[in-house]
């Protein structure tokens, strides 16, 4: 009796790639509609000038309202920061590159419509004195 031969399998081709989208759209009402393009930083930013000494854990606060010739990136950084909020929060809210983010701030900060501060630093170690009075009177409890 001659033992089963067995079969080579052969590697399947790839699958071929998905087609790209078309550079147009369908509405739902059957109409063609132009992608949408994100928008240039440099649009958004301005010229780039002199920045403001900022790090990521710098808190902005809002110092007036938005005025009505706000950017509308100004308008929500303005809205968003009613309470302290930092550069890092501000940029992820607003989908910008912290670079973007601090040429923005820059021209608020010169505008005076925000004010930025330095975080709360906490110490690193609490006092051993003050520790060890809360140990005795919890003891005493």
């Amino acid at each position: 009796m001659t033992p089963p031969q067995r079969q080579r399998r052969r590697p399947e081709p790839p699958p071929p790639p998905p087609p790209l989208p078309s550079p147009r759209q369908q509405t739902a009402a059957g109409q063609e509609e132009e992608p949408k393009k994100p928008e240039r930083l440099y649009t958004i930013t301005g010229t780039d000038g002199d920045r403001a000494q900022l790090d990521l854990v710098t808190l902005i606060v809002a110092r007036a309202d938005p005025p009505s010739s706000a950017t509308p990136e100004e308008t929500a950084v303005l809205r968003l920061c009613a309470g302290p909020l930092s550069v890092a929060e501000l940029s992820a809210y607003l989908k910008l590159p912290f670079s973007a983010m601090t040429v923005l701030l820059t021209d608020m900060l010169a505008a005076g419509t925000v004010h930025a501060r330095a975080p709360i630093v906490r110490q690193t170690l609490p006092d051993r004195s003050l520790l060890e009075a809360v140990m005795h009177g919890l003891e005493r409890l």
